[in-house]
């Protein structure tokens, strides 16, 4: 573990380290990984004894520091309602060959990154594969808007699809495209098979080539709109694949 005496400044992808903010993504990361857990931070003005008892719990558990520190927690926090906040080095993830996964190709907006990643664990999808460039996962807006589900997720970084595909193991693909050739509602499949659910950017979607890998799919919707946004779509083909 690096040394546990970091610099308490705002978060920069450059760091070796990063933070949750708020009790609930704290007690999550306490819970699933606290062997990267460098330190909590706690304000005083924290008034859940509830979720004071159990982060004093997890960490005396864990002998993880506990520090009364208002004027480091006000200084990192951007909402006035954060009362404690976890310091966690960063660490290396690998997906699982044998598991269903989501494939997320350029994703580039925080908040979708966080409610994809919660929406899959709460679906039982732990595997994540990012193609880059992507959003930074341990950037703490994604690690709140996971809601902390982040600390339960199999994840890693690819630098292209082809490379994701070559360790992806055996499996059957379902690139998710307004050009897809079987609408989801349609869909035959195999209930017992591996799959990954591919979803390209949020601006562009997947490119056009992506119709020749699998099953390409395409989520039916009215005229009045031109496409969902991309954690909505996401959510919606995980339902489908998992229910």
């Amino acid at each position: 573990m690096m040394n546990r005496d970091v610099p308490l400044k705002k978060y920069a992808k450059k760091m070796e380290y990063s933070y949750t903010m708020g009790a609930f993504p704290t007690i999550e990361l306490l819970k699933n990984q606290p062997q990267h857990v460098l330190k909590v931070l706690l304000h005083p003005d924290m008034n859940s004894q509830t979720q004071l008892d159990i982060i004093s719990g997890l960490c005396k558990e864990n002998n993880i520091p506990l520090e009364r520190a208002g004027k480091s927690v006000e200084k990192l926090r951007d909402k006035e309602n954060i009362f404690a906040i976890g310091v966690f080095e960063k660490y290396e993830n690998t997906i699982e060959p044998g598991k269903n996964h989501v494939v997320l190709v350029n994703p580039s907006d925080m908040g979708n990154m966080g409610t994809i990643i919660r929406t899959s664990i709460g679906f039982g999808i732990d595997n994540l594969a990012i193609i880059e460039p992507g959003v930074d996962v341990f950037n703490p807006k994604v690690v709140r808007a996971s809601m902390g589900s982040l600390f339960q997720l199999n994840f890693c970084y690819f630098e292209s699809f082809e490379a994701y595909a070559a360790k992806a193991g055996e499996r059957k693909m379902y690139p998710f495209m307004l050009k897809g050739a079987v609408p989801l509602q349609e869909l035959r499949r195999d209930k017992d098979e591996t799959f990954s659910l591919i979803f390209g950017n949020e601006a562009t979607g997947l490119a056009d080539s992506f119709a020749e890998i699998g099953q390409s799919v395409v989520i039916r919707h009215t005229d009045h709109i031109d496409s969902l946004n991309l954690a909505l779509a996401t959510g919606i083909g995980i339902y489908e694949f998992t229910k």
